[in-house]
This record gives structure tokens, sequence and C-alpha cells, in this order.
């Protein structure tokens, strides 16, 4: 999210419509890998593995400490500090992904040839898109963390997430706009892959429901910005969506309050992590955040309370990945409570359908293709610099940034 249509993290990571090759079987793995199968047994006391795959390292390693930490604090919640589910001491084993499939799909096959029977993790879009498949080909429960990409939803039967996709951060700026029918929209981005996609999400959400979905791009080398607010605001846009990411944003945000954009009509674009905050300078309080989480968002329902207590209380900090992290530690507990510590399709059943509180408020995994349905966000920053702070503007409820539904592959 840093500064783009999904916030602005990079292209790989949680782009919009980032539809990246997946592949690579695990090979070589013994009789554990597969369903139904026991790890030692499946006696109460007998453990249950549970695999962390995630950037501890590398280019998204801000985020991934944010899932890593929500994690924790979701499991000493949903196992009430026990550390234990259905009786069964739960095992965790982190591995640095460092934003690399390869490594991810290494690790991966490792832990599976080991027995282990859930994955969960993946901050980065390319890495989620490659462990998908190994989940269906191992039968092992995979749930997915921040990684954005709308492919995730539906995969496959053994593939769940924890986070919010791209189509409902899309739709959470489009609630901005109103009724989009014959609205005009310009997502203003660099001419880049990044780019490209979030204009080609913005059409394929919005400019289906009626508003007309133009662009202005940018060479991504570009410095002097100038010409290109200029060109947004000529254009007379009812909403400029901006989707942008590297060093110079702001250098944008400068540009774009120079020009008047900001005050000439609605500009939207989505809320990152608190580091991200002071790129807006003294623009930011005339931007509005699309927004999948920011520490207060949830309202101080209990399971956020929950969660922001544990993550401190740990010595980390509260953000924006930190929920992903603890819906997935909800997640699994549930699915070993219900369902069985070594049995897959049993896990798969316990999870498909069902609705709890989590840090945002009212969660529901779709059964129909496992998409986590959930509140977004929209807000304000307050503030400038160091000092700027989130402002909640307007829950969204989860019925109104639902993604279409997908036929689940198999």
């Amino acid at each position: 999210m840093r500064s783009h249509a999904t916030g602005t993290l990079r292209s790989r990571s949680v782009s919009i419509l980032a539809l990246l090759a997946a592949g690579a079987l695990v090979t070589g793995c013994s009789s554990a890998g597969t369903a139904g199968t026991s790890t030692g047994g499946d006696k109460a006391s007998d453990p249950v593995k549970v695999g962390l795959v995630y950037s501890r390292s590398g280019l998204l390693a801000a985020y991934g400490k944010q899932y890593e930490e929500g994690f924790k604090a979701g499991l000493a919640y949903a196992t009430h500090g026990t550390n234990k589910a259905g009786g069964h001491p739960i095992e965790v084993s982190e591995q640095d992904d460092a934003g690399d499939p390869a490594k991810a799909v290494a690790a991966t096959k490792t832990l599976v040839g080991k027995g282990y029977k859930i994955i969960a993790g993946t901050t980065d879009s390319g890495v989620a898109l490659q462990m998908a498949p190994l989940a269906a080909q191992n039968k092992v429960l995979y749930v997915s963390g921040p990684a954005a990409t709308d492919a995730v939803t539906g995969v496959n039967t053994y593939t769940f997430r924890s986070g919010r996709q791209s189509y409902q951060d899309t739709l959470t700026a489009g609630s901005l706009l109103g009724d989009p029918q014959g609205k005009k929209v310009t997502v203003l981005a660099q001419n880049s892959a990044f780019g490209q996609a979030n204009v080609a999400a913005v059409k394929a959400v919005l400019g289906t429901k009626g508003a007309k979905v133009g662009s202005v791009l940018a060479p991504p080398s570009a410095t002097d910005l100038t010409p290109f607010a200029r060109q947004a605001k000529a254009g007379k846009p009812d909403l400029v969506f901006v989707a942008w990411a590297g060093a110079t944003a702001p250098a944008l945000w400068t540009a774009l309050d120079q020009q008047g954009v900001l005050d000439a009509g609605k500009v939207v674009t989505g809320l990152a992590g608190t580091a991200s905050y002071p790129i807006f300078g003294s623009a930011g309080s005339k931007v509005s955040f699309l927004a999948h989480y920011f520490p207060g968002a949830g309202g101080g329902n209990p399971v956020e309370k929950a969660m922001l207590d544990g993550i401190t209380k740990a010595g980390g900090t509260p953000d924006l990945f930190s929920p992903d992290g603890f819906t997935a530690a909800q997640m699994i507990v549930h699915a070993i409570e219900s369902g069985s510590a070594t049995d897959t399709s049993a896990m798969v059943k316990a999870l498909e359908g069902r609705s709890f509180e989590g840090p945002k408020g009212k969660e529901q995994i779709r059964a129909e293709d496992h998409a986590l349905l959930q509140p977004m966000f929209t807000a304000k920053l307050k503030g400038a610099g160091a000092a700027a702070e989130p402002r909640l503007v307007a829950d969204v409820p989860a019925s109104s940034v639902a993604p279409p539904v997908k036929k689940t592959v198999g």
C-alpha cells in the first residue's frame, strides 16, 4: 500500500490483479504429506505442526514483521494463552522466504516432507501464487497472509486467506465516489506493470459499474511531476485514483497540492503503514484514503483490543497487517479444534462458511471460494510529518466490498 490503489506496497507483493505464474510441485514427500495421514498419532497430546512462511527479511520485511507479531498475539488469544487447540500443543516453525517464491517453495517442501499439515504466511502475492498449488498437490491447509492478489481466492480447495484482496481495496475506493454510473475516474500512476495493473483493476471494478475510467501515466523515471498533475486536473474527473510507488511519492503529492488537484475534487489512495504517513506532507489532510486497517479502525471491539494489547505487551507495534496474522491464528486454531489435527479435509470443512469476530469486526469465510468477507475503512490523515495520524471516516460493510464469487478449482 505505500501510495497506490491497494496502498503502495511493491507491485509484486500486493498490486491489484497481479497475475503471476504459479507452479512447482512438491516431490519426494513422505506419506505424511497426504490428507488424513497422522504425523505421529491423533492423540490429544500429539503436537500440531504449523509452518509460518513469510518475509522476515527482504523488501517486505516490515510487513512480514507486522504479520508475525499479529500471528503470535492471535495464537495466544485463540488458545486462551495455552498454546493448545483441541488438547494438541501447537508447534510453530518460522521460515523466511525473503520475498522470493523459490525460497518459499523450498521451505514449504521441507515442511510438508516433515509432516506439516498447516502452512501460513506469505506477505508477497508472487509467493502466494506459488504456494497455493503446493497446498492442493499435497493436501495441506494453506492460509495466505497479506498477499492481496485476487488470484488467490478460489484457486483451490485447500487455500484460504486471512487478509483482504485487491478487489476489496478498489470497491472501498469506489465507495468514496458514490454511484459510479456516469462518473469520471482518472487513475494517476506510473507507466509500469504496477501502474497499468491498477488501471486495469479500476476499469474492471468501477468501469463495469458505469464509471468512465481514464488514466494519466508518468514515466517511472520522471522527477518533475507537475505536468502530470496538471493533466489529471485538466480532465475534470470526479475522482482521481492515485496508484504510486517509489521515492518520488513525496514530490507527487507536493505537485498535486501545488496544482490545485487536491482542492478541485476528490483524490483517493491507499493508506499504508505508519511509516508512510509523512510522505504526504501538508497535503495529507486533503487526501481521502481507502484503508485495510490501522490501529483503532475496529472501533475498539474486544478482539481488536486483545490484538493491540497482545502485540504491545510483547514489545511489538500494531500496524497495517497485524490483523492478517491475528486472523490466521484464529482460523488455524478453529480448524484444529473443529476439524482434525491430521485430516486436512476436515479442517477445510470446519473453515468453510465460518463467521467470526476478528480485529476488524465481523468476518466470514465464504464457502464457495474462501474469500474472506470483511469490513473495510475510509480515513483521513490529521497532522503532518511525524505527527500525522489516521482518523476513521467511515466503516464500509463487508457486503458492500464483497468480491464476485469465483468457482474453486479443486
